[in-house]
């Protein structure tokens, strides 16, 4: 996490930043980025946009959107980096500054009032929230697959060996199956944008975010898939290689979009 900096003259103290773009955006805000940036009532322009979160000098909670992504991508691999950043947007790229946080935060800023959401008056909209993700759901679904994507090494171990693609008669994966055919549609209709990234992953390969109405598929373009339904919670199915996936992922891969 970033040392608290001020960021302009309305004492805006940045605690983090995200990127919000078609190849990466807060999964658990939505399925795609579009369904995102309609969350945040922005337009989803293909170049998106950083989101600064931060309090300003009583407090408040406010989320500051900002077109230039490049200073916001180098503010965040700094702070990745365990450097120092002073993260301060030009006047004239702030889209919006939106009252409250998207995500949810466990920081504060030093010598102000604990974090709280600024008063609402009269028309304006409400403060930003995070989406619930104590039940299971789409929120809790999406960041499940995020957490295989970043453990993936893990997960993987305990996979056994002899999983297998499922097939169409196997009605115990009905869901992986419904999954995997909508995936494919994707190659013949492409979804919204950020329905589909990619990502390195080890070696030559990829590691593959593929969302959809009610699931979540992590895969990597050399090995298996997991595969999260909404209808089963908690549950992960692995989908093995067999003679199909590999095209697919590889198709898939082509389609994607990927990070700043």
């Amino acid at each position: 996490m970033p040392t608290t900096e001020s960021a302009d003259n309305d004492q805006l103290f940045v605690l983090t930043a995200v990127l919000l773009t078609p190849g990466q955006f807060p999964s658990v805000l939505g399925d795609d980025y579009p369904e995102v940036c309609a969350g945040l009532g922005l337009e989803p322009y293909a170049e998106g946009y950083g989101l600064v979160l931060g309090q300003d000098g009583g407090g408040a909670r406010w989320t500051v959107v900002t077109e230039d992504v490049s200073l916001v991508a180098c503010a965040i691999a700094a702070w990745d980096c365990g450097m120092e950043y002073d993260l301060s947007p030009g006047e004239g790229s702030i889209v919006a500054a939106l009252p409250g946080w998207p995500l949810a935060l466990a920081v504060s800023a030093p010598r102000v009032p604990a974090p709280h959401d600024p008063e609402r008056q009269e028309g304006e909209p409400a403060p930003l929230c995070p989406p619930d993700a104590e039940e299971w759901g789409p929120a809790q679904r999406r960041l499940g697959a995020d957490e295989i994507a970043l453990q993936w090494a893990m997960w993987r171990e305990q996979v056994d060996g002899e999983v297998s693609f499922a097939e169409p008669g196997d009605e115990a994966h009905e869901g992986v199956r419904r999954v995997l055919k909508e995936a494919r549609g994707y190659l013949a209709e492409p979804p919204p944008p950020g329905r589909v990234r990619s990502s390195f992953a080890a070696g030559e390969a990829r590691t593959l975010r593929v969302d959809g109405p009610g699931w979540s598929m992590v895969a990597r373009t050399d090995d298996i898939a997991f595969v999260l339904l909404d209808e089963e919670p908690g549950e992960v199915h692995p989908v093995g290689r067999g003679p199909e996936l590999p095209g697919l992922l590889s198709s898939l891969d082509e389609l994607a979009a990927r990070p700043v």
